[in-house]
């Protein structure tokens, strides 16, 4: 006979919080990818850019893009595709491994970070930063630490 655990049901308020948290993750990231659309952006294609933008040379390995930005492999392959098309980015090979392939900023695409960061900026003041005092932002980042923390350690394992 299989021995069952018990399920730890969430309280009230561990309920209330959680879905709190679930409303504004989602409603957050769906106003900031609306706040990008006219300038013909994803929060993905964003994200790709700030860590092409932000790493040395502005080229990083797709594999480690990849693991940078949570995405498959294939689904990255696709996103890069996208932007390609729309002259952000270029692919290129690696010297040094034959299999291995970068991302690279172009300089339409970092025209375009330039142009379009000071607008997420003002996004995400308007919609999360500036709604919080200095001490519940510092309350949020404590509180949000060890949940961090947790995943990142539980990156790639089942």
């Amino acid at each position: 006979m299989e021995t069952e655990t018990a399920t730890r049901w969430l309280n009230d308020a561990e309920q209330c919080a959680w879905r709190t948290h679930l409303d504004v993750s989602r409603l957050l990231m769906h106003q900031l990818e609306k706040d990008l659309q006219p300038f013909g952006l994803t929060n993905n294609d964003y994200e790709i850019l700030v860590n092409l933008s932000e790493s040395d040379d502005q080229r990083m390995r797709m594999s480690d893009l990849a693991a940078a930005t949570l995405q498959s492999k294939s689904r990255l392959s696709h996103q890069i595709t996208r932007m390609e098309n729309a002259g952000l980015v270029r692919r290129e090979n690696c010297e040094s491994d034959r299999r291995g392939l970068y991302a690279v900023l172009t300089d339409e695409g970092a025209t375009t970070m330039r142009k379009v960061a000071p607008h997420h900026v003002a996004s995400v003041r308007k919609h999360f930063m500036d709604l919080l005092t200095p001490e519940a932002l510092e309350n949020l980042q404590a509180a949000l630490n060890p949940v961090a923390d947790h995943l990142r350690g539980r990156r790639g394992k089942v």
